[in-house]
């Protein structure tokens, strides 16, 4: 009999806990909803970063090869 009490308690604790976790994240779901992540903060802008931006040689990678070989490098 004792034992029959104490799965049932325990089960119990695991619904609750579960009931109580399905709410929790509804309403974070809710939070996040509400939230405008497009909005700027005032005063802070953003700054533009000029550096440099590396690009890709034009033409396939074998072709890079075939020029450094006939360079001469390895």
């Amino acid at each position: 009999m004792e034992i029959a009490i104490t799965v049932a308690a325990i089960i119990f604790v695991i619904i609750v806990g579960m009931f109580l976790i399905h709410r929790l994240n509804a309403q974070h779901d809710e939070r996040i909803g509400a939230f405008r992540y497009s909005d700027a903060l005032p005063r802070i802008s953003r700054r533009n970063r000029k550096s440099p931006r590396t690009t890709a040689p034009k033409g396939s990678p074998a072709d890079a090869t075939r020029r450094e070989r006939r360079d001469g490098s390895r």
